[in-house]
């Protein structure tokens, strides 16, 4: 059968590392608990600032998994 039906979820990966680290912890995380996420879209970037310069990423993703 090929027909496929997909949830979406949303979470926010944080890092003092950057844009990548947090993308990647957020997967990371979400996977301790889902299974089968086949997909993310960033959906929204921020950070936090301290003495002027970027001091945390903030990577706000939808991951798609495969309803069972």
């Amino acid at each position: 059968m090929s027909d496929k039906v997909y949830k979406k979820i949303r979470v926010v990966g944080c890092s003092g590392e950057g844009l990548e680290k947090a993308v990647a912890l957020a997967i990371a995380k979400a996977s301790e608990s889902l299974r089968g996420i086949s997909w993310f879209e960033v959906v929204e970037i921020r950070g936090a600032v301290k003495d002027g310069k970027p001091s945390e990423w903030q990577a706000t993703l939808e991951l798609g998994f495969k309803l069972d």
